[in-house]
């Protein structure tokens, strides 16, 4: 078996993986340039120079055939509006050079290519020239590829080859990202054979990009196969594995790639690339001691300039619980666009801090950068995350009057989030079924959530209707309802339920609970005992149970949902994942070392309760992120004021 698939082989899907992570594409870093596509488009003036000089020619041609011909090539490429293309297309028809190969070539991927690109118009093109050669073929598949309607592009290269025009290692590039676009494994897989039969399994581009497919359909160790039959490794095809690893949530496998990239025998230096990738698994797991080692990186090798990779920064150190170095990272940029500004506003919301992401969010506007759609999503959850139900309302309705944006599932989302817990689920659930947009089953769980905060049985069923008229429903969503059912003490309807959840084979994902200790993630679930020290881990966490019980900690025996004495309840909490992590950090830190825990479920009361009394009594900072926030916890109290 093979380095890359060895390695992999043992591995096991990281748990703590909260959040996954927003895929970056492959084309981000191995985009195919066309040797015959000029992307720059001169101005409009060139083009009305050119076209009068050809106006002005005593005879139809000049002397020489090559001249007209580049001259016309020029005159292509000087367009810049859809008028201007129009009277080439009518001239090129009537001159019958509509059938010059590199006349035709240009003008198809002028009219294909462009950001303005008319796939109608162009397929009309496409469809006057009488014998499209392979090039022409090409620039077709790669526009399918960037439209909505990436379908065509596969239809478009089976017919190509039905006409016994052979493709080279472009052409199966482009009809790859086309399947890739509507994630088609068999369409994949059919490329893939021919790719074997074309004998181009040695094409650097073209592999990288069979794995992304193989990613995208998520086929893991398929995409691993892929590239370690790669001939010749570079940093292109590492970035496109580690890609590969954060859209398959193996972020702990991302992170080692850094590493194992450079420990190889050729010796691959990341670049930027690899870094916005590492970065973004960084901030999906909580490393905040790899992602400053990546920071650290990127100042060595002079990519600190980078907006790009600044904007990653300043989401990372927010993700991972330092918000004052998020906003140092902010504060040092010279330029600042609408990303930056979003990612630091999404900070403030995240962390509780309401009115200071209003604030940005107003200085943003007084220095004329424009909000879009995540910046108001930003705004939105910090009203949400700090109850401020009036400046969130007056913010949504700005939405479209004053800002022109039209409020998207996510935006709802965020207001059925404040609505429900400020208690006004009632006015949640109209607002869902008054949305012109179709509910999904998201929203529908933001406000199960809320009916498990205020313990709302009817709604909280009535939602559980919803989710299943979607096909929806999952077991988390049964939990809910359990947590629901046993927060009111119906505990007939707990039986009932698990005993449905039994017969339907409903099973729930495991809470998890990961902490960083010297660049490594230590990963916890409730009674753990893999861990090598967990006798270690037990007898300090027994300890610490006796310490708070000194310090005032009762067990908040709601927390548990199963019908049992106050005794066996408190058992049952004192070994959730997230005061293993905790019990972990204080056994393997210095007294007064910050702890920090990723958690990919939301905090239960009791855990809550756990971190904000030890908070006191060990005189330690515990900071906890879980699904939706983060919790600072400092002598006994926690940032979001029990509003969560």
């Amino acid at each position: 078996m093979t380095t890359i698939s060895r390695i992999f082989r043992s591995g096991r899907p990281s748990l703590s993986d909260s959040t996954p992570g927003r895929y970056l594409s492959t084309s981000a870093f191995s985009t195919a340039s066309l040797p015959f596509l000029d992307s720059e488009e001169s101005p409009s003036t060139a083009f009305s120079e050119n076209h009068r000089r050809l106006q002005h020619q005593t005879h139809p041609l000049p002397k020489s055939r090559d001249e007209s011909e580049n001259q016309l090539i020029s005159l292509i490429k000087s367009c810049s509006k859809k008028t201007h293309l129009l009277q080439i297309h009518a001239h090129i028809i009537r001159t019958s050079l509509i059938q010059n190969h590199f006349i035709s070539l240009q003008f198809l991927s002028r009219a294909a290519l462009s950001p303005s690109r008319d796939m109608g118009y162009s397929s009309q093109v496409f469809s006057q020239i009488m014998k499209p050669s392979r090039s022409q073929y090409n620039v077709m598949i790669r526009a399918y590829s960037m439209s909505h309607s990436p379908e065509q592009g596969f239809y478009l290269y089976r017919e190509m080859r039905r006409r016994g025009v052979p493709p080279n290692p472009l052409s199966s590039s482009f009809v790859m990202k086309s399947c890739i676009r509507i994630s088609s494994l068999m369409g994949g897989l059919q490329i893939h054979a021919r790719i074997l039969r074309d004998g181009h399994q040695s094409d650097n581009l073209l592999l990288t990009t069979l794995m992304d497919l193989y990613s995208c359909c998520d086929k893991f160790e398929e995409a691993c196969k892929v590239f370690d039959e790669i001939p010749q490794w570079d940093t292109v095809s590492w970035n496109v594995l580690i890609s590969c690893c954060i859209h398959n949530r193996r972020t702990r496998d991302a992170l080692r790639m850094f590493d194992i990239m450079q420990s190889t025998a050729d010796g691959f230096e990341p670049d930027d690339v690899t870094c916005l990738l590492l970065l973004q698994a960084c901030a999906n797991l909580g490393a905040l001691e790899f992602g400053e080692r990546v920071h650290n990186y990127i100042e060595e090798h002079g990519y600190d300039g980078a907006l790009n990779l600044c904007n990653s920064l300043i989401t990372m150190y927010s993700r991972c619980g330092r918000l004052e170095k998020a906003y140092s990272i902010f504060k040092r940029m010279d330029e600042r666009n609408v990303v930056s500004w979003s990612a630091m506003i999404s900070g403030f919301a995240m962390h509780g801090y309401g009115r200071e992401a209003i604030e940005a969010f107003e200085q943003m506007q007084q220095l004329g950068v424009s909000p879009d759609d995540q910046t108001l999503t930003g705004v939105l959850s910090a009203c949400s995350h700090c109850g401020l139900v009036d400046e969130g309302l007056m913010f949504f309705d700005r939405m479209s009057k004053v800002f022109g944006i039209e409020p998207n599932i996510h935006h709802y989302g965020c207001m059925v989030d404040l609505l429900g817990r400020a208690g006004l689920l009632d006015q949640a659930y109209q607002l869902i079924m008054s949305m012109v947009i179709k509910p999904d089953s998201t929203l529908w769980r933001t406000l199960l959530g809320a009916c498990r905060i205020h313990r709302h049985v009817t709604l909280g069923e009535r939602v559980i209707g919803h989710l299943i008229e979607l096909k929806a429903q999952e077991a988390g969503d049964y939990v809910l309802l359990l947590n629901i059912y046993s927060s009111v003490g119906n505990w007939d309807k707990v039986t009932d339920l698990r005993k449905f959840m039994k017969e339907k084979g409903i099973q729930t994902s495991p809470g998890c609970s990961t902490i960083e200790l010297k660049g490594k993630v230590h990963e916890f679930v409730v009674d753990d005992i893999l861990h090598p020290r967990t006798d270690e881990i037990y007898e300090m966490l027994d300890e610490i149970g006796k310490q708070l019980k000194i310090a005032g900690y009762v067990a908040e025996l709601s927390s548990e949902l199963h019908n049992l004495g106050a005794e066996e309840k408190g058992n049952r909490l004192s070994y959730h994942s997230e005061k293993l992590a905790i019990a972990f950090g204080v056994l393997a830190t210095p007294p007064g070392t910050t702890i920090r825990v990723a958690k990919n479920l939301r905090i239960c009361v009791d855990c809550h309760n756990f971190a904000k009394v030890l908070s006191g009594a060990y005189n330690r900072e515990v900071v906890i992120r879980d699904r939706t926030r983060f919790h600072h916890f400092r002598e006994g109290q926690c940032s979001c004021n029990g509003y969560w």
